[in-house]
């Protein structure tokens, strides 16, 4: 059974800081691309940061230089460092694992919320 549970999220001010972590069981951790999703209220689910199993990652433009993705293969698991946060970052977060259509799985979400 595969799962992925996120951890990190929470109610942090302006200019803060979080760390989304999403560890993973019941796949061949190194072999998936991993990717950070957020949806806002209202907004359709987006894509904040990807890494593939190589390394290489990307990010939207809203949290480029903000927002550093990386992952440990060790412990299967993928971080989100979210700095210089903003109020319009607040969204539940998603953590995503992709190998190909057919094996694409989905953690239950993190909520932050940035607000003075």
């Amino acid at each position: 059974q595969v799962q992925l549970v996120e951890s990190g999220g929470g109610l942090v001010q302006p200019g803060g800081s979080l760390r989304l972590s999403c560890t993973a069981s019941g796949i061949i951790f190194r072999l998936y691309r991993m990717g950070w999703y957020r949806q806002a209220p209202g907004k359709q689910r987006e894509l904040v940061a990807g890494i593939t199993f190589g390394g290489n990652t990307n990010y939207v433009d809203s949290v480029r230089g903000r927002f550093t993705i990386s992952r440990d293969n060790a412990k299967n698991s993928v971080y989100l460092q979210m700095n210089s946060l903003k109020p319009e970052d607040t969204a539940v977060y998603y953590c995503n694992a992709r190998m190909n259509s057919q094996t694409d799985y989905w953690g239950q979400g993190t909520p932050v919320t940035i607000s003075s």
